[in-house]
């Protein structure tokens, strides 16, 4: 059988390659984003017992309206954003299919999407499942700063969306409100459309605030803004997210979102909504988070390794160039087989597999794990 293959440039992802050698080789897994502690013990009661009330039938095609009522309030607390949780507001299978649905729904065969590297690897592949062409516009580290300039010499007549992820992974770099402006002074009078991938919210620090697309009331006319309960709560395998999109743009996004998950799992939205009441369940996490980057970067102290600044999300950049020339997937190999500690080539994040000899790190762990994996790379 001959196949015609959609992606026939794509591989196995990054993070099942490298959580697979960890598996193997028995190291320390701080590749793929994903927390070793536990779940909050209220929140899994209040799944158990909506489960025990028998909320176990399909939801709403748009989500359960109590979840969506109190996504409304958390952003009228957060952004001082009025909502219309029946129009605005859609449940998901998680971020990626929110991202995947958001794609298809706007991209038409020949049109240019410009998405950031490095870049999540979800974005390119979704837009060449549709026929988009993706732009990219590469950034560096340390600080990964846009050049909006060349961003408007990017666009043109076919550019039809543009992705952002504030707060970024895998960079952890965060978009300022000058970013923003910068974005909204390009697309507006335009019919470009905007994916806000924000899936790291909460998780940000240093004391910067998120900017968020939903504070700009021109930007938000053309976004859609994308979240995840499972980055939020940490509880990433429960794949639930939700998306934040104007009537329009949001009847767009439901009318692909019917045909691809059509609904969401029913108890665990119940849930979400009871513990969506206390705004401590999520204000708190910036500090939280900060410590385990904190306890992380102090534990690394006499290493050989760079540290390069993380303003959120779940993961630490590493620069290894005083280590070793080895490219960014070979050296991440080695480590995992020869020393222990899994970590993703950020090079993976790149379409062209820029190497800048950085490796990026979760630190989102119980401090026992930390202190195993650091007294291994101080010793690298």
């Amino acid at each position: 059988m001959q196949i015609n293959s959609k992606l026939p440039k794509t591989e196995v992802s990054i993070f099942a390659v490298m959580s697979g050698l960890a598996n193997r080789y028995n190291a320390i897994n701080l590749s793929q984003g994903f927390p070793d502690f536990p779940v909050s013990r209220d929140l899994i009661n209040l799944v158990h017992q909506y489960m025990l009330a028998d909320k176990n039938q399909y939801a709403p095609m748009p989500g359960v309206a109590e979840l969506r009522n109190a996504i409304a309030g958390k952003v009228k607390k957060l952004y001082n954003k009025n909502l219309n949780p029946d129009t605005e507001i859609t449940i998901t299978a998680g971020a990626t299919q929110a991202l995947f649905t958001a794609i298809t729904a706007f991209i038409h065969q020949g049109d240019e999407a410009i998405i950031f590297e490095p870049a999540y690897d979800s974005y390119d592949p979704a837009v060449k499942l549709n026929g988009g062409i993706t732009k990219y516009i590469s950034l560096s580290a340390p600080d990964f700063k846009i050049d909006w300039n060349v961003v408007a010499q990017k666009v043109n007549a076919k550019t039809k969306l543009i992705i952002i992820n504030t707060p970024n992974n895998p960079g952890g770099f965060v978009f300022t409100e000058a970013d923003m402006k910068a974005l909204n002074d390009i697309t507006k009078n335009t019919d470009i459309v905007i994916i806000s991938d924000e899936v790291y919210e909460h998780i940000i620090f240093d004391g910067l605030a998120h900017q968020s697309a939903l504070r700009f009331d021109e930007l938000y006319q053309r976004t859609l803004a994308v979240y995840s309960f499972g980055k939020t709560f940490h509880a990433t395998g429960w794949k639930t997210g939700y998306v934040i999109a104007p009537e329009a743009l949001t009847n767009e996004f439901r009318k692909v979102h019917q045909f691809n998950v059509f609904s969401v799992n029913t108890p665990i939205q119940y849930a979400l909504a009871e513990y969506l009441q206390n705004p401590d369940n999520y204000l708190h996490l910036p500090e939280f988070y900060q410590s385990k980057r904190d306890f992380f970067t102090a534990q690394l102290s006499g290493s050989r390794f760079k540290i390069i600044p993380s303003h959120g999300t779940y993961f630490q950049l590493l620069d290894y160039s005083a280590i070793s020339g080895m490219n960014e997937y070979d050296f991440a190999v080695w480590m995992t087989k020869e020393k222990g500690v899994a970590a993703i080539p950020v090079s993976a994040f790149y379409h062209d597999k820029k190497n800048q000899h950085i490796l990026r790190f979760a630190f989102p762990k119980e401090e026992e794990t930390l202190l195993k994996a650091t007294e291994i790379l101080r010793q690298i």
